[in-house]
């Protein structure tokens, strides 16, 4: 995918001056660095001294320990999986090779390298994501726990071939901020985790070529900062990068300036990237996720090195923990909402370790559970390390939500809960953050419907970012949610795979989740100009019903109203009536799905030209599933009524 004139001015159009002054600061400086490539200033007597406390790793739990050193085998026998795609030369890889494409990513100048075009370079999601050498801390946790010297020896093995292969601002690794900050912070951890090892100074201190590649990864950080509109996630995987790098491996003379610089970045975007209530403002839960375990880690860093930090950033964290444990379903999974591209922001552990289980250990550990945060039974690596080096939450008397939130009215999420562990996410909020809304999905009024953790009515999820235009555009689309078309056309206007250039307005107008009984949610938005969509869902407790009705005021347009089902859910449709049948846990569970009579209902299943009926459970993965589509006009008459009736567990 390659980005036409088109493109660039549509983007120039989102940035504000502050901005675009940036941007051109920048490519100064890119062409500057070019022919000026400084040597590492030299270090003497530098020592790693931001150790695990001792008892940290003889408190992992013995079940996660047991999945981590599994997992530590198969990456050892050169086996691990990316988006779909499985790696079996990890006993020697290639740093530059797309296993997906066969591709090899051109040499070069780091700026003048095409990454968005996957002829010339490959898919470069699948470059980057084995660069950021989380592989290699789980590695290294596996050296930790066992002492076996052959996970440590492949580490440093690894790392060497890396640094090799990748000197400073030449080639793919060295175009995007976000894997150089993640890439720092493994770093950090890999040196930490490897300190019983005997060659761990040689491989890290005592190394010129390392002090050199941490040097050039901060510099650059420095240098290249996301700015205005990109100012997201990327952000705060820089400055937790670089924090915890100038933290950790305080050796330079320039670390104490990186520092205080990281830290006031941190500070700074972690507050403009969260809403007060503490969902995450991208509105693409991952992303929470994501920037959640960059804020813990970059915290753990400041403890174990004794530098403080603004009582901001830890707020925002706890209130990030409490929003997470406010919206999960009655399994621990929380929303599909928005783009997610399967990044974490550290990784110890090994397959099978629920993130968002581990996430809300964590939270108890550092901050405390509250009284209606949901039981947490699984274990984690991650969470004794971090727990170990985070100094508790002091206990000030900062206000925390007494009872489960189930409305964000700054986010525009809405939960209902009901009987039988039925859960309905509402959307009713912003369209996404910032001018461009990057990772926002065109999906105002969408529902999310489970029943005991299961996918009823799926947010099919998002599948790819680059290479497959029609598949981003797909999953990204009104239609690719449950919600209302109108005209054909999406609520929001898209110029780009992470570009919106305009933004559908939405405005919740009632919620009522008093627990009286019926749990009620409406909302409209502007999307479609001429008309307004407003979408109204009421969830009765005692018939365990789920009932939505959908109006659109304004001149006769063409409909389409959209229900995908989860991949689990078998449908049979007759007429306006479907039958959705499952199997949870070994019993078979059925509901009955009333759709409007105005339209007129087809079920369709992996459709290519164009997609439709897909869903996507991780990056890079797709799989069959159906959609119920039903067309036909709305002229400002009655509403459309779909009744989604739930059958409990046994079947009618």
């Amino acid at each position: 995918m390659t980005m036409s004139a088109g493109w660039y001015l549509r983007r120039l159009s989102r940035m504000g001056p502050g901005e675009v002054a940036g941007r051109a600061g920048d490519a100064v400086r890119r062409r500057r660095w070019r022919s000026a490539r400084p040597d590492c200033p030299s270090v003497t007597g530098a020592r790693f001294t931001a150790v695990l406390p001792e008892g940290a790793i003889a408190s992992v739990p013995p079940d996660a320990a047991k999945r981590l050193v599994a997992e530590a085998d198969r990456l050892m026998y050169g086996h691990v999986e990316f988006f779909g795609v499985v790696r079996d030369d990890l006993d020697d890889p290639d740093w530059w090779c797309d296993p997906k494409t066969g591709r090899r990513a051109p040499w070069g100048y780091a700026f003048d390298v095409p990454y968005r075009n996957e002829d010339a370079v490959g898919d470069i999601k699948q470059i980057w994501e084995l660069s950021r050498h989380q592989y290699l801390t789980v590695l290294a946790a596996a050296y930790a726990v066992t002492g076996n010297e052959r996970y440590a020896e492949r580490v440093a093995d690894h790392v060497r071939s890396w640094w090799t292969a990748n000197p400073p601002l030449r080639g793919v690794h060295w175009i995007s901020g976000i894997e150089l900050g993640i890439r720092l912070l493994s770093w950090v951890w890999i040196r930490r985790l490897l300190d019983g090892w005997p060659g761990a100074a040689d491989l890290f201190e005592d190394n010129p070529v390392a002090l050199n590649q941490i040097w050039h990864h901060q510099r650059w950080l420095a240098a290249f900062p996301s700015r205005g509109s990109s100012a997201n996630n990327h952000v705060i995987a820089e400055a937790a990068g670089q924090f915890a790098a100038s933290c950790a491996f305080n050796w330079f003379p320039s670390s104490a300036s990186w520092r205080s610089g990281a830290l006031r970045s941190l500070e700074r975007h972690l507050r403009a990237n969260t809403f007060d209530s503490g969902l995450n403002r991208e509105l693409a839960t991952e992303y929470h996720g994501l920037v959640l375990e960059l804020g813990l880690a970059a915290v753990a860093e400041a403890d174990a090195a004794d530098v403080p930090v603004p009582e901001s950033i830890r707020l925002v964290l706890l209130r990030m923990t409490d929003a997470l444990a406010a919206v999960v379903d009655n399994r621990l999974r929380p929303p599909r909402q928005g783009d997610a591209d399967d990044g974490h922001g550290l990784v110890v552990d090994g397959a099978g370790t629920d993130r968002w289980a581990s996430l809300l250990a964590t939270g108890d550990a550092v901050f405390g559970r509250l009284a209606w945060w949901p039981t947490v039974t699984g274990t984690d690596v991650r969470t004794p390390l971090l727990a170990a080096l985070i100094r508790p939450y002091a206990k000030d008397g900062t206000a925390r939500p007494a009872t489960r939130p189930a409305h964000f009215a700054d986010a525009g999420l809405t939960v209902l809960r009901g009987p039988e562990e039925i859960w309905c996410r509402c959307d009713g909020g912003p369209h996404g953050f910032l001018s461009i809304a990057a990772h926002a999905h065109a999906d105002a009024l969408s529902v999310e419907v489970r029943h005991d953790g299961v996918d009823v009515l799926a947010d099919p999820g998002t599948y790819c970012y680059h290479g497959q235009p029609a598949w981003r555009q797909y999953f990204r689309s009104t239609l690719g949610h449950n919600t209302l078309q109108l005209d054909g056309g999406d609520q929001s206007v898209s110029g780009g795979p992470f570009l919106w250039t305009r933004h559908a307005r939405t405005r919740v107008l009632d919620v009522d989740n008093s627990g009286a009984g019926v749990a009620r949610w409406a909302a409209e938005h502007d999307g479609y100009q001429g008309s307004v969509h407003r979408r109204r869902v009421e969830l009765t407790a005692e018939s365990q019903e789920l009932r939505i009705v959908d109006e659109v005021r304004g001149p006769r347009r063409d409909v389409r109203l959209a229900f995908h089902l989860g991949p689990a859910i078998a449908a049979d449709l007759a007429g306006h009536r479907a039958v959705l049948t499952w199997t949870r846990d070994g019993e078979e569970r059925s509901a009955v799905l009333d759709l409007p009579g105005q339209l007129s209902w087809q079920a369709h299943r992996g459709e290519t030209d164009p997609p439709l009926g897909w869903y996507s459970a991780g990056f890079g993965r797709r799989e069959p599933t159906t959609t119920l589509i039903g067309t036909g006009f709305a002229d400002g008459a009655d509403g459309f009524t779909t009744v989604l009736g739930f059958r409990g567990q046994g079947g009618a």
